[in-house]
């Protein structure tokens, strides 16, 4: 199996950028590797202090409160961030480490029974699930609300919004049971945090919780069934694994770079910009667009390929700079589990039948995984 389409080669290599329109909106995408890691540290010219304008497309329909700590710059986003970093940095504790390998081999074993099973929802949404209250410390009965919601948050399968506000009344809720009987947990340790020398509000409450629900949800559901769609197509590649699991780290790390869940994401420039000669207005938007610069051949030779001992591999798709996502470290934790366990226990994998979902906008398609994928398990 190849990597998917590159759509933004063509505009990669001529011009660096793409203009496309997004729900009525023009945006400037930035397209090249080193353009976009250095449009990622340069937090003057491209601001992520905008509410509710950081995701494309913008997000004030779904949500009414800032993200954070994604929607501030430095140095507020870096107190913000070390509020919750204890929690995401728990997908380094040996006992959370523990625990995500146990619910692993628990979802995995009845794969093996070799019966065809749709993962998407059957397996990688209860995956993360699960493996999310490990993270927060809360119990693990948790997560059957949030299998509930389905793979998006905040969209429907196939890509409308919502209606209500679901997750946010929540979220309110699980903040009030925290002032009522605080524990170790992610709300209590919100509920009771100070910023700056005063309490969070609560809206800076929601806004820390929204994003961990919101931001780490389709993307490692994205990241666990493209993986084994490629063991299905490439069997060899998983016998390359078998033959020598300290492989595992690395195959992680080109699947991350192949099979990048989000596309990209906006910055407001307050003073205007230009980029390759693409004039910004004051307040626009342009996109750093992961996707592109993970496809770069400037950055890595024939990138269009998936080699799972590629190394160096400075792929952005837990992007870079100050805003490196706070959960690279358990989506990581999740996937080599989830490698390490096939190549212990799976003989083969083969695709019965599947759905792919693709992004369609007006200046490209980019394929995005699957709504629905049914596998069958072959034990060893």
């Amino acid at each position: 199996m190849s990597a998917p389409a590159d759509p933004f080669r063509a505009a990669r290599e001529s011009r660096g950028v793409l203009r496309c329109p997004f729900h009525g909106e023009e945006i400037t995408m930035i397209l090249r590797h080193a353009d976009v890691r250095a449009a990622s540290r340069d937090w003057g010219q491209f601001s992520s202090d905008a509410p509710f304008r950081v995701p494309i497309p913008s997000e004030e329909a779904v949500r009414s409160m800032r993200q954070l700590p994604i929607e501030t710059n430095p140095p507020e986003h870096g107190e913000y961030r070390a509020l919750v970093e204890p929690f995401f940095a728990r997908a380094k504790d040996p006992g959370v480490i523990a625990q995500v390998e146990a619910l692993m081999a628990r979802a995995l074993e009845p794969l093996l029974a070799g019966h065809p099973t749709e993962v998407v929802h059957g397996f990688a949404l209860p995956v993360q699930s699960r493996a999310l209250t490990y993270l927060l410390n809360v119990p693990e009965a948790e997560a059957e609300v949030w299998i509930g919601w389905g793979i998006h948050v905040f969209k429907v399968t196939g890509g409308d919004f919502k209606q209500g506000t679901v997750l946010e009344d929540y979220l309110a809720r699980k903040f009030d049971e925290a002032e009522r009987r605080p524990g170790a947990d992610f709300f209590s340790a919100l509920a009771s945090a100070s910023f700056r020398g005063r309490a969070l509000t609560r809206d800076e409450q929601m806004g820390f919780a929204n994003l961990a629900f919101a931001g780490g949800r389709d993307t490692i559901i994205h990241t666990i069934c493209c993986a084994l769609a490629h063991l299905s197509a490439r069997p060899e590649d998983l016998e390359f694994l078998r033959a020598d699991p300290r492989r595992i780290v690395h195959a992680a790390e080109e699947f991350f770079r192949v099979f990048m869940p989000l596309t990209h994401i906006g910055r407001v420039c307050p003073a205007g910009a230009e980029v390759h000669g693409v004039k910004v207005a004051p307040g626009d938007r342009v996109s750093l667009c992961w996707a592109s610069a993970n496809f770069d051949a400037a950055a890595f030779p024939e990138p269009e390929q998936v080699k799972l001992d590629r190394k160096p591999n400075p792929h952005l798709s837990f992007g870079f700079g100050p805003h490196l996502c706070l959960g690279a470290p358990h989506a990581r934790l999740i996937l080599r589990t989830l490698l390490r366990l096939c190549c212990e226990h799976v003989r083969c994998v083969t695709t019965v039948a599947a759905r792919e979902r693709v992004e369609h906008e007006a200046g490209y398609d980019r394929p995005l995984g699957f709504e629905s994928l049914q596998l069958r398990f072959e034990r060893i």
